[in-house]
Formats: C-alpha cells, sequence, structure tokens
C-alpha cells in the first residue's frame, strides 16, 4: 500500500550520470531518478573536470561546464512543481469547484455514460 509520499517520478536507469576526468577517463553511473542522479553530481563535481546528467533520449540536460548544480536543481524543481499543477481547464455545467477534466464530479460522470449510449 502507497503512503501518498512515494515518488512521483522514476526511472528504470534511464537517467545517466557522466563523470569526465581528464586523468582517469569518463566514469558512467546509471540512476533510477533525477534525484540520484543530482546526489551523484553533488557527491563527484569537484573531483572531477566535468560532471553531466543525460536523460532517456541520451540528451544532456545538465553539465557542470555551463552550470552550478545546486542553481539547476533548484530550476528543476521549480518546473517539476510548475508542470504537476498544471491541470486542464474544464468548465462544470454544475458549477462544482472540485470537477476538472481529468477528475470529473459525480454529475458529470453521470452525464458522460448518459452521452455514451
Amino acid at each position: 500500500m502507497s503512503s501518498g509520499l512515494d515518488p512521483t517520478e522514476e526511472y528504470d536507469g534511464s537517467i545517466t550520470v557522466r563523470l569526465l576526468d581528464d586523468q582517469t577517463g569518463t566514469e558512467t553511473v546509471i540512476c533510477s531518478s533525477y534525484e540520484e542522479a543530482i546526489e551523484v553530481i553533488k557527491e563527484n563535481h569537484y573531483s572531477v573536470t566535468v560532471a553531466k546528467i543525460t536523460d532517456r533520449n541520451d540528451d544532456v540536460v545538465f553539465t557542470s561546464a555551463d552550470m552550478d548544480i545546486n542553481d539547476w536543481e533548484s530550476i528543476w524543481r521549480q518546473e517539476k512543481l510548475r508542470q504537476s499543477a498544471n491541470v486542464d481547464e474544464y468548465d462544470c455545467p454544475y458549477d462544482s469547484v472540485s470537477c476538472f477534466g481529468d477528475e470529473l464530479c459525480v454529475q458529470c460522470k453521470i452525464d458522460k455514460v448518459q452521452n455514451q449510449y
């Protein structure tokens, strides 16, 4: 059973951190979430030349050569929060304040079922 505090965003090893060092070469760390990738960067960014995060499409989403990890993390968290707050607009004909496009009120659900037949 979920406690309601479980992560809302997880990946199956598709977030990759690349730690590039001029002396030792490149180390690749597979992460299960962006939170884990951020922690890996924070733990290692002073000991490597460049640290990068790549997403599941192999696009570089962060590089320490361009930005501080704390600044990037702050922007990433704000964007994640903004996206989770976006809800499709839906004009409930019954003026229910708890009626949304993806979570209809009881009356709108009834109307939807009746309109199917």
